[in-house]
């Protein structure tokens, strides 16, 4: 079992900046592949990034944020990160982070965190 909890959400200008964390337990961290998704009203979960297990070498990143996000683990910390630059109105969702053991598509992660808000203002 794994415990995923996110915090860094909150409410923020276009244009701004946040960063995203979640930290791990249950499992050993490094094995373990990483996600962020976001969900806003009224649409389908989506994946906006993620980083294999291990060093993390190989990353993905939706094409709606690249250039703009970037995903980091720490396996000293047992923590991923989100960093998210020049945000725009349109990135307002609750972002959710995901653990597997593998990475891929949304059906790889079997561990969930409860989400964190995150409101992007015009």
């Amino acid at each position: 079992q794994v415990q995923l909890v996110e915090s860094g959400g909150g409410l923020v200008q276009a244009g701004g900046s946040l960063r995203l964390s979640c930290v791990a337990s249950g499992r050993t961290f490094s094995r373990l592949g990483m996600a962020w998704f976001r969900q806003a009203p009224g649409k389908q979960r989506e994946q906006v990034a993620s980083i294999s297990a291990w060093r993390g070498g190989t990353t993905y990143y939706a094409a709606s944020v690249t250039g703009r996000f970037t995903i980091t683990r720490d396996n000293a910390q047992n923590t991923v990160s989100l960093e998210m630059n020049s945000l725009k109105p349109e990135d307002t969702a609750v972002y959710y982070c995901a653990a597997g053991s593998n990475w891929g598509p949304q059906s790889t992660y079997d561990y969930w965190g409860q989400g964190t808000q995150v409101t992007v203002s015009s």
